[in-house]
C-alpha cells in the first residue's frame, strides 16, 4: 500500500535536514547529475534568505554597539554637568543621542522581527529543495537501475552465447583432429600434406599429430 503525502509528512516530523546549499556533500551530488532549473532557483531563493539573515545579523550587532556608544556619550555628558544647567550644546548633544537611540531601538525591532520570521521561511525553501533533490536523485537512480537490469541481461545472454560458441569450437576441433588422424592413418603423411597445399590448409590451423614410430622387424 502506498503512502499518502501526510503519511510522507508527518515520516519526516522531526527529522534534521540541514541547509543544502552550505552543505558541500549537496553541491556534489552535482557532478552526478545536473540540477533542473527548478533547483537552480530554489537554490538561489534559499541563498538570497541566508544573506539577508547573514546581514540582519551583522546589522543588529553594529546597531547594538551603536546604542552602547551613543548611551554612554549621555552618560558622559550627564557625569559632566553634575548639578549645573545643560548647556546648548551639551542639551544638542543630549537631544541628538537621545533621537538616535530612538532611531536604533526601532530599527532593532524592526530587524529582530525580520529575523524572527527568516528561520521558518529559510526551513520552508530548504524542505521543497530537499524534494526537489531527492526526485532529481532518485530519478536518476531508477533510471540507472533499469540501465544495470538491461546490460546484466545482455551480459548473461552473452555469457550464455559464449559458452555455446566454446563448445562448438571445442567440438569442430575435435572433429577436425578425427579427420586428420583417420586421413593420416589411411593415407600417410606424405599424401596428406600435398592434400593441404592443394586446399590451402595453414600449417598453424592443423591439429597436432603424433609420428607413428617404425620398427624394423
Amino acid at each position: 500500500m502506498s503512502k499518502t503525502n501526510d503519511d510522507f509528512e508527518k515520516a519526516l516530523e522531526g527529522k534534521k535536514i540541514p541547509i543544502l546549499t552550505l552543505d558541500n556533500n549537496w553541491h556534489r551530488l552535482f557532478t552526478q547529475t545536473d540540477p533542473n532549473p527548478k533547483i537552480r532557483e530554489l537554490e538561489n531563493e534559499l541563498n538570497e534568505l541566508l544573506k539577508s539573515q547573514g546581514k540582519l545579523n551583522t546589522e543588529l550587532k553594529e546597531l547594538k554597539a551603536l546604542k552602547k556608544k551613543l548611551m554612554d556619550e549621555i552618560m558622559e555628558v550627564m557625569d559632566e554637568l553634575g548639578d549645573n544647567k545643560p548647556t546648548k550644546k551639551s542639551e544638542k548633544k543630549l537631544e541628538d543621542n537621545k533621537r538616535l537611540i530612538e532611531e536604533c531601538n526601532e530599527k532593532i525591532e524592526n530587524d529582530n522581527d525580520s529575523l524572527m520570521e527568516l528561520p521558518a521561511k529559510i526551513n520552508s525553501v530548504n524542505y521543497s529543495l530537499m524534494l526537489e533533490t531527492m526526485a532529481v536523485c532518485y530519478e536518476q537512480i531508477q533510471e540507472n537501475n533499469s540501465d544495470i537490469e538491461s546490460i546484466g541481461k545482455w551480459i548473461d545472454d552473452i555469457r550464455i552465447e559464449l559458452k555455446k560458441k566454446v563448445a562448438l569450437k571445442q567440438h569442430k576441433m575435435i572433429r577436425n583432429q578425427n579427420f586428420y588422424t583417420y586421413m593420416h592413418n589411411i593415407f600417410g603423411a606424405e599424401v596428406i600434406n600435398i592434400f593441404d597445399m592443394k586446399y590451402h590448409v595453414e600449417q598453424v590451423k592443423k591439429p597436432q599429430l603424433k609420428e607413428e614410430k617404425t620398427t624394423d622387424k
